[in-house]
């Protein structure tokens, strides 16, 4: 009985911070976050990725022609920490997948015991039969029906930064986006390594070129939070077993 005001309050303790959040920008759109640098984040970390052994630059003959370069004039690719690209996020997912399962047990047992050495009669009351002292029987029948249909398609495009150039050339990209339409806004980010060779001449990769690719869309305001879940009830859920 004592355990019923902690769990009552629980919800309100774990609710707290967000909910006085809330409360602040009520009548307010989001407020968008400021521009800053990906590397000043706390949660960023280098990316170590396998790289080959080291080799000697190869031997390049005088020539107007620099290896790499697309044109005679100054690559304007993205090649160095701080520079821009483009990523072109064109996702189409679909799937539909169906599964259905059957089972059913019966069983049945019983038990007696007519002769046990004479002594029945003086164990057992007069109205009970010794040749049916325990009968059981069960019955279990299970049946389980799940379908999953799955339709996303995202199209964007997002500048991002390089933020770490690799041993072996290749570049480590990371941007985000915000949109404010009216009281909702609506973010995107977009995280990965990419190689140089896979850049388009005009500065543009496809998402699906970038290795460890994490791409994430989201949004927050008020139809974002009509959409979630109480805190009560998410705690009730992580809570209750059944």
């Amino acid at each position: 009985m004592r355990l019923a005001p902690v769990l009552l309050l629980l919800p309100l303790a774990l609710a707290g911070c967000g909910t006085a959040e809330r409360l602040s920008r009520i009548g307010r759109p989001p407020e968008m976050s400021a521009v800053t640098d990906p590397t000043a984040d706390p949660a960023w970390r280098p990316v170590a990725m396998p790289m080959p052994a080291a080799q000697d630059p190869p031997m390049v003959a005088n020539s107007l022609w620099r290896p790499g370069s697309r044109t005679f004039l100054r690559d304007q690719r993205a090649a160095q920490v701080g520079d821009l690209i483009t990523v072109l996020v064109s996702i189409q997912d679909e799937a539909q997948l169906q599964n259905r399962t059957q089972r059913t047990r019966q069983g049945s047992d019983s038990l007696g015991m007519p002769q046990l050495f004479g002594m029945q009669t003086r164990w057992l009351p007069r109205a009970a039969s010794p040749e049916t002292l325990l009968s059981t029987s069960g019955n279990q029948v299970s049946d389980g029906n799940g379908s999953v249909r799955r339709n996303e398609t995202v199209t964007l495009r997002l500048a991002a930064t390089v933020t770490q150039l690799l041993p072996n050339g290749n570049l480590v990209v990371s941007g985000r986006q915000e949109v404010r339409v009216s009281a909702e806004l609506r973010e995107l980010a977009v995280q990965g390594v990419i190689r140089p060779q896979d850049i388009a001449s005009d500065n543009t990769i496809r998402h699906d070129r970038l290795a460890e690719a994490r791409i994430a869309y989201g949004g927050r305001g008020t139809l974002s939070d009509l959409q979630q879940p109480r805190y009560g009830q998410q705690v009730l859920d992580a809570l209750l077993p059944f």
